[in-house]
């Protein structure tokens, strides 16, 4: 199966739209006809060489929705014509963390970093016979992809597509970064550090989950301005100059929940981070951070006197076949937004324009509208 495929050759570097021929289905791989692909900054990660690739070249994208095109002959949860999304950490169902409820540290979710392996041979090829690497077995801003079975999930056909794909990543990792790894209650004060397209998902999270403000931090004022829409009490463009709101909100005491969801984690906004909660306050860290970066600074006194926590979040602490089927119930119910976090498509050969877009901070999510 010939595709067009958004292509990394090096880094830093732009996506350069390759064809590349993705290889028939082994036993227990699905083919899919991407129709949508939500372009999350992790990606842009790889660009600026923030995130390490593992193999040249590389197609990026791990939000995906789409239609099965064809399955191996031991696939047994989707079939021909299903409509799918992809999920980032594959999960077995039977190892340690998925029969505890962890399907989101699933051993399976290895598997993403073993590309040309043994244990994971390419699915896809340039047109000279090259393998090419796929992010999170995945690959998503290609109009077909060749993944896992545990790399897929099943949804209605009356979700639209440009919607569902942000399933993939951004709305379960925001949303569960509040409701289960922040662990956010009633009449709780949450602030979030960046309102891209998982923190937005944080603030819907705090919001469903009861906290009586939700302060929203981020240079961009269209973001800390359309996060009103989502559910933010107000919104700053720094952790300092909230600082006074927060202690007036607080009698001084701090916030219960910090949440970093911002493009890419350092020591510095952690640090801050943790100063910004109160005694036995929780900080969740969605966002990563470079390579090599493996200190914060911090006063060690606080984690034993004041009790404070920094809590790491995959996947918004929750297993994907339990969280996108919950989320895709909340949505129907009125209790979750997904059409209007989608602020703008792009076509394939748009891809660098999109997210030159979200570093100026004009959209929250932005999607490519896959053409065939």
């Amino acid at each position: 199966m010939k595709s067009q495929a958004a292509v990394l050759w090096e880094q830093p570097g732009k996506w350069q739209i390759e064809e590349v021929e993705v290889r028939d289905p082994g036993p227990g791989d699905v083919q899919i006809r991407i129709e949508a692909a939500g372009l999350c900054h992790s990606d842009y990660a790889f660009c600026t060489g923030d995130s390490p690739v593992q193999y040249f070249p590389w197609i990026g994208g791990h939000e995906g929705a789409g239609v099965v095109t064809a399955v191996g002959s031991n696939v047994s949860s989707v079939e021909v014509g299903d409509h799918v999304v992809t999920v980032f950490i594959p999960s077995c169902g039977r190892c340690r963390w998925c029969a505890s409820g962890q399907g989101n540290l699933c051993d399976e979710g290895a598997r993403i970093m073993a590309l040309g392996s043994n244990e994971e041979q390419f699915r896809v090829h340039t047109a000279g016979g090259q393998g090419v690497g796929q992010t999170a077995l995945l690959g998503t801003f290609s109009q077909y992809t060749l993944v896992p079975e545990q790399s897929v999930l099943k949804i209605d056909k009356d979700i639209a597509f440009e919607s569902a794909c942000l399933l993939s990543c951004g709305v379960p990792t925001g949303w569960g970064a509040a409701v289960n790894a922040g662990n956010v209650r009633p009449g709780d004060v949450v602030v979030i550090l960046g309102v891209g397209g998982i923190g937005m998902n944080s603030v819907q999270g705090a919001r469903h989950a009861g906290a009586s403000h939700v302060i929203a931090i981020d240079p961009s004022e269209y973001k800390r301005k359309e996060a009103e829409n989502f559910g933010a009490t107000e919104g700053f463009a720094d952790l300092s100059e909230a600082a006074e709101r927060i202690a007036h909100l607080t009698n001084g005491q701090g916030a219960d929940a910090t949440l970093v969801s911002v493009g890419v984690l350092t020591p510095e906004i952690a640090g801050e981070a943790l100063e910004s909660v109160r005694k036995a306050g929780t900080v969740v860290l969605t966002s990563l951070g470079r390579a090599g970066m493996s200190s914060i600074p911090a006063d060690l006194m606080m984690f034993a006197l004041y009790q404070k926590r920094i809590q790491g979040s995959l996947f918004g602490a929750q297993p994907p076949a339990l969280a996108i089927p919950r989320l895709l119930q909340h949505y129907r119910d009125g209790q979750l937004k997904l059409d209007e976090l989608v602020t703008k498509t792009y076509s394939l050969d748009q891809v660098n324009e999109a997210y030159e877009d979200v570093e100026a901070g004009s959209v929250i999510r932005p999607v490519i509208k896959m053409e065939h």
